[in-house]
C-alpha cells in the first residue's frame, strides 16, 4: 500500500506564502506523475499542480505565476509553493501520485490552508 504524508498547511494572510509538502513511500522508479488537488466548502476537486517523471509542470490557471510545484527525487517528496495567497486559495489540499503500469492512483489525507482577508 503506497502512503503519502502532507505537511505544511496552516493559516496566513492574504499576500503571505505558504509551502506544502508531500513524501511518498512509493519508489521512484514506479512514480508516473504527482501533484496537487484542492478542494473548498461547497465546491470540486480540482487540479492545482503536476510534475510528470520527466520534470514537466502544469498548473491551474488560477494559480500561474503564484504556486510552483518542485520535487526532491532523493526523498520521494514533491512540494508546492504557494506565494500571493489569496482568500479565495483557502481548500483543503491533496497530494496524488500516479503509478506507472496501470497501479493506479494515491491520494493523502489532505492540509487546511485558509487565507484570511
Amino acid at each position: 500500500q503506497v502512503q503519502l504524508v502532507e505537511s505544511g498547511g496552516g493559516l496566513v494572510q492574504a499576500g503571505g506564502s505558504l509551502r506544502l509538502s508531500c513524501a511518498t513511500s512509493a519508489s521512484i522508479f514506479s512514480i508516473n506523475a504527482m501533484g496537487w488537488y484542492r478542494q473548498a466548502p461547497g465546491n470540486q476537486r480540482e487540479l492545482v499542480a503536476t510534475i510528470s517523471r520527466g520534470g514537466s509542470t502544469n498548473y491551474a490557471d488560477s494559480v500561474k505565476g503564484r504556486f510552483t510545484i518542485s520535487r526532491d527525487s532523493a526523498v520521494n517528496t514533491v512540494y508546492l509553493q504557494m506565494n500571493s495567497l489569496k482568500p479565495e486559495d483557502t481548500a483543503v489540499y491533496y497530494c496524488y501520485v500516479d503509478l506507472r503500469w496501470g497501479r493506479g492512483d494515491y491520494w493523502g489525507q489532505g492540509t487546511q490552508v485558509t487565507v484570511s482577508s
